[in-house]
Parts: C-alpha cells; sequence; structure tokens
C-alpha cells in the first residue's frame, strides 16, 4: 500500500493520497487547503483518484471540498453521503473498493457527531479523533463520552500494529501506531471516563507538568 502524507496548511492539517500500487486506484483524505498539491502528485505518479472522502465536516478538513471536485470530477464524501459510483453509503462498518484493497468506514463521533476514521489496509486515518500522544477536542459531557467510546471500541481494537496518521501534526511525530498509543497516550490510559475528562480539564496543567508542547 501506498501513502503519501501531505502538510497541507491550515494548523498544521495533514493530507493524504493512499493507493493500491498494483492497480494504482486512489484516495485523497482531508485535502483542505492544499488540494492542487494532492491532486498533481497523483497525476504524476499515475495514480487515478476514485474517492475523496473528509474525516468530518470541520472547514479546516473541508474547506477544499469543491476545489478538489472541480480538479478530480469526484464527488467528495463524508459522514451519511452516498457514493455515486458504487451506491454504497459512507455508514459505520461500510466498505469502499480501492484495487485490491479495502476502505472500511469507523464511525468514531466525539471530536464531531459526524467524524469517521478510514481503516485501510494496515493504516487508520483518524483525523481529528486521535493524535499522537493526544486526541480531539471536545466538550465535557456527551462529545468527550462519544470520543471516549470511540477511542476504546474502534480505535483501541485495532491490531496493534495498525499505523495512526492523524488529521494534525499535533504530536511528537506524525504517525503512530495503535500499540504505541496504548503504551504512551494519556488519554487513552486513563482507566475510567471520570479521569479521562479530567485529563481534558486539566490537560494545559498537564502538558506544562510533563514538557509537552
Amino acid at each position: 500500500m501506498f501513502i503519501k502524507q501531505f502538510r497541507v496548511g491550515g494548523d498544521r492539517n495533514f493530507g493524504y493520497l493512499v493507493a493500491d500500487p498494483d492497480t494504482k486506484k486512489a484516495v485523497v483524505i482531508d485535502p483542505s487547503y492544499s488540494p492542487k498539491k494532492i491532486v498533481d502528485y497523483a497525476r504524476e505518479h499515475d495514480y487515478d483518484i476514485v474517492y475523496v472522502f473528509n474525516t468530518h465536516g470541520h472547514v479546516d478538513h473541508a474547506n477544499g471540498n469543491e476545489r478538489v471536485a472541480a480538479l478530480t470530477g469526484v464527488d467528495v464524501l463524508q459522514w451519511q453521503d452516498e457514493d455515486p459510483r458504487t451506491g454504497q453509503k459512507v455508514k459505520d462498518g461500510a466498505t469502499f473498493p480501492l484495487g485490491d484493497l479495502e476502505i472500511e468506514i469507523l464511525h468514531t463521533p466525539g471530536h464531531s457527531p459526524d467524524s469517521v476514521c478510514l481503516y485501510i489496509g494496515d493504516a487508520v486515518f483518524t483525523g481529528d479523533t486521535l493524535f499522537v500522544g493526544k486526541v480531539g477536542g471536545t466538550d465535557f459531557g456527551q462529545g468527550a463520552k462519544a470520543e471516549y467510546v470511540s477511542l476504546h471500541e474502534k480505535l483501541m481494537t485495532l491490531p496493534e500494529g495498525t499505523r495512526v496518521f492523524p488529521g494534525h501534526d499535533y504530536g511528537t511525530s506524525p504517525r503512530s501506531t495503535i500499540g504505541e498509543e496504548k503504551e504512551n497516550n494519556p488519554f487513552v490510559l486513563r482507566s475510567d471516563f471520570s479521569s479521562f475528562v479530567d485529563l481534558k480539564k486539566n490537560w494545559e496543567d498537564y502538558k506544562r507538568e510533563h514538557g509537552i508542547a
């Protein structure tokens, strides 16, 4: 599987090009501020973009939608959209063929109700649900609860070798693995929801105490 991570602008946003190297079928994820950069790279390397996904609809991930659609002729898909090519709806557990690979949709609400992660091969593209050593921002009530469930019942159940590619370069590294997050992410390590929320409420203090940027 081919993965190219792009620094697309905004607040350290990442966009992605993921492809099956044999068939050259490709998906673009969160092109946002720099869709042309990703599309140009795909064309230069003969990748055929057949899908474009947003991990959620916040403007910093979706502001390039009109441009990328014009460049590729491919409709951008978000949670609950229907892909006109396959007729498949973007819902939890849905799969989309990508050459010899498969894109599986994991609905991971919390940061936003429409947040999804894309599980492809041995990699998961986590948007603003999971960063390296951090998690996405939420309220301290229902949003936090939904995120806690998404983390523990969806993402942390993936194989530990699964590579993690987040939506922003907010952590100590631009990528990680599920195993590394289980070992090192202070939010994942919290033993219950109450302590998870407590860390969210006191995150600035925690960062200062532990020298986290």
